[in-house]
């Protein structure tokens, strides 16, 4: 009999420790402190174009000393998970082409102008396993200071390919084509 309990416990707990990772595993990603956040438009060219990314929120801190981006260092543009890119055909990003597919979306931040990177590998945790030779693409982008501050990081996509990237007094647009 002690060893039909010892069984039966047994299996009660691998049931509870198998539900408790999957319920790990469905995590909710709307209530991380940086949660998902997607644009998607289909330009004028007919590409089909979608961000996907996560906002973090300045929340009183200094973007450059307390939140990234910090100096010359690669930034996953955005929170949690690489933000991925997605078009539908080939474009070009300030005139330089990418071809159709799904990228990761890096940035190096400056004072006037920001590098913006498409990498091939889009399925990666911030930009902890980035590694420039899978670098499909690398274009310059003028920063500027925005109208209003933005609390939270925000990518906009206008019907003309025009990106915005919003974040604290910064804004940067990349034209997609």
């Amino acid at each position: 009999m002690k060893k039909l309990a010892a069984l039966f416990s047994m299996v009660v707990l691998l049931f509870t420790a198998t539900a408790s990772f999957a319920q790990d595993k469905a995590e909710d990603k709307s209530k991380r402190p940086s949660p998902p956040a997607k644009v998607s438009e289909t330009i004028s060219s007919g590409a089909l174009i979608s961000i996907d990314y996560s906002q973090p929120s300045v929340k009183g801190r200094t973007i450059g000393k307390d939140l990234e981006p910090k100096g010359d260092a690669v930034w996953r543009t955005g929170a949690n998970e690489a933000t991925v890119f997605e078009t539908s055909k080939a474009v070009t990003i300030n005139g330089k082409p990418l071809p159709a597919g799904k990228y990761s979306l890096f940035s190096i931040a400056g004072k006037d102008e920001w590098t913006i990177i498409f990498n091939k590998t889009w399925n990666q945790w911030g930009a902890y396993d980035y590694k420039q030779a899978d670098d499909i693409l690398r274009v310059k982008a003028k920063a500027a200071k925005a109208s209003k501050s933005a609390e939270k990081f925000t990518i906009t996509l206008a019907k003309d390919g025009t990106t915005n990237l919003l974040w604290g007094d910064s804004q940067v647009a990349f034209l997609i084509k």
